[in-house]
């Protein structure tokens, strides 16, 4: 979001509103490079996370502007600051400079282009579609897409936790270990996932038992393994992959995926009992920069230690103690997450 360099580290003041029926409450607006987090301005709690490229105006043109965290959100935010109002009128008019106009490609996909790009897609590298699909893509577009790939997962497992006291202290163990910008939402989700997994618009997705443990060190473990997965491969190939050509084509020329196209995806990413595919020496070094053991981790993944011999003794932080992970009480609640 180049567009938001001017307004990086922008605050005010705003009013929140949960869901239809709840009461407005005052909040804190902390605008980062990618997302917009909402806190209490008494306890600093976090009591909402937006994706920026999602966040819209209902009411142009009237004061205080309203906006939501998407078309279908429940949640609503009142705010009259001008600054925060002139930012995010321009994160807005840069997701719709960047979204695909379907006659603009079609025109522009019209002649040897288009034929050159077919031909290289069904006879020589089917990959070369998918990649430049993926590149090609606008921020918005792929957050949309990762919530569409959510939703079939939590056909199969539930919807993700979402306890009250638990949801503000799992955002902030997501800043502790990503830091306050591009922090990815963490999802617990309660049954079926065995393994964590990332999808499009920097979602992680967590199994449940991690916060039945001891300490936060594997839950946290496991989200920085993840959190360094998505960024070493593309969250949309898997999708592309199992969308098939057809509708990775459709895609780049109309911006849109067929309804279906990802029915089944959930079945996949339950299926794939893989790890996240990081070199150790890669983790030990991402768990070095953000301060998080990598031992507790380790044990979950594999309790005889056989298969993560090379993170218990690459751990940067064995033997000694680390910046806490999360303060008592906020492990506390998080653990609550999934029994509100």
């Amino acid at each position: 979001m180049t567009a938001l360099k001017k307004y990086q580290r922008l605050e005010s003041t705003g009013l929140w509103r949960a869901g239809p029926g709840g009461q407005r409450q005052e909040v804190i607006v902390r605008l980062g490079e990618a997302t917009l987090m909402l806190t209490d301005p008494r306890s600093e709690q976090v009591l909402s996370h937006w994706s920026l490229p999602a966040v819209t105006r209902q009411n142009p043109g009237v004061r205080p502007a309203l906006f939501v965290p998407g078309e279908d959100a429940d949640e609503t935010l009142e705010i009259d600051d001008d600054d925060m109002i002139a930012a995010l009128k321009t994160v807005q008019a840069a997701v719709r400079q960047a979204t695909p106009r379907p006659g603009r490609l079609r025109a522009a996909l019209i002649g040897g282009t288009t034929l050159a790009i077919v031909l290289i897609v069904t006879l020589v590298l089917p990959g070369v579609l998918k990649r430049h699909t993926a590149s090609a893509l606008p921020a918005a577009k792929r957050a949309e897409i990762g919530q569409l790939a959510l939703d079939d997962v939590i056909r199969l497992t539930g919807k993700p936790c979402d306890g009250s006291l638990g949801l503000p202290a799992l955002a902030r163990l997501s800043e502790r270990v990503f830091g306050p910008e591009d922090t990815p939402i963490l999802y617990i989700l309660p049954e079926g996932l065995r393994h964590p997994a990332h999808l499009p618009g920097g979602v992680i997705l967590l199994p449940r038992d991690l916060i039945d443990q001891d300490t936060p060190e594997a839950l946290a473990g496991a989200a920085l393994a993840e959190g360094v997965a998505s960024r070493a491969t593309d969250p949309l190939a898997p999708i592309l992959d199992h969308v098939g050509l057809k509708a990775t084509f459709g895609l780049l020329t109309s911006g849109q995926l067929p309804d279906d196209a990802l029915q089944g995806y959930g079945e996949d990413v339950l299926r794939d009992n893989a790890s996240a595919a990081v070199p150790d020496a890669v983790l030990i070094e991402a768990a070095k920069t953000a301060q998080v053991p990598l031992s507790a981790y380790a044990r979950w993944r594999d309790p005889s230690g056989t298969a993560t011999a090379g993170l218990l003794e690459g751990d940067p932080y064995r033997g000694l103690m680390p910046t806490p992970i999360l303060p008592d009480d906020d492990w506390i609640a998080l653990q609550s997450v999934c029994s509100d």
